[in-house]
């Protein structure tokens, strides 16, 4: 992305407009601030009061990163800057739950996989040449598929940052009494309180350092639920 904001200054129109290639850096990010007022929908789906939207889970999960990469032994600016771009597509296509069960889930794997496609090459300079099998590895097309392809320990590792930081707003929402517990969310399990995130992103995890984290988050969670 580089150079697309490697633009001289002194090519500032007279009526003070940004030259072409930072205008258009401008209305991507414009498209992408979508995500601010995007709430999460398994958060919505169980009624959470003034659930979060799809950038502070982004940011969480980048914050996770900034304080384990190191201990993951991945590379903390790589594995911030993939968890910043991680959820872009959403701006476009909306959240959709994650849910325990594959058959409680509004669109398949396969599904979500094309419409966050189409909707990447709409949110991200350069996304048809990365797509396509070309550009560098570190700009935010590459690193949104890297993420998606879980091309490298980042990705995985940020993947797995992803779903702790899920379960750390769920120990949130558990502690605060911030939905009601005694409505009974549909699902092919019928599942009670948050339980389900628990189990969503148990079996997803794959680093030794999530696991470890995601045990001690559910403790917690557990002695929050009673």
């Amino acid at each position: 992305m580089d150079d697309l904001l490697d633009t001289d200054r002194s090519a500032m129109s007279k009526d003070g407009s940004a030259p072409e290639g930072v205008q258009r850096l401008l209305e991507l990010t414009y498209a992408a601030m979508r995500l601010k007022d995007e709430p999460r929908a398994g958060w919505v789906m169980h009624g959470i009061q003034e659930p979060e939207s799809v950038a502070a889970h982004s940011w969480g999960t980048a914050y996770l990163c900034l304080l384990f990469a190191t201990e993951a032994g991945v590379d903390p600016q790589r594995a911030v800057a993939m968890a910043v771009v991680h959820d872009i597509a959403e701006a476009k296509t909306g959240d959709f739950a994650a849910r325990a069960a594959t058959e409680d889930r509004a669109v398949t794997e396969a599904e979500k996989a094309e419409l966050e496609r189409a909707a990447v090459l709409e949110l991200l300079p350069g996304a048809a040449a990365v797509l396509g099998g070309a550009a560098g590895p570190d700009s935010p097309a590459a690193l949104w598929r890297a993420y998606e392809d879980r091309a490298d320990a980042e990705a995985v590792f940020v993947r797995d940052m992803n779903l702790i930081d899920m379960c750390l707003q769920a120990l949130r929402y558990e502690r605060e009494a911030r939905y009601d517990a005694d409505v009974l969310i549909a699902s092919r399990d019928s599942h009670r309180h948050l339980d389900e995130f628990f189990l969503s992103a148990e079996w997803r995890l794959s680093t030794p350092l999530a696991k470890r984290l995601f045990a001690s988050i559910e403790a917690q969670y557990r002695l929050a639920r009673g």
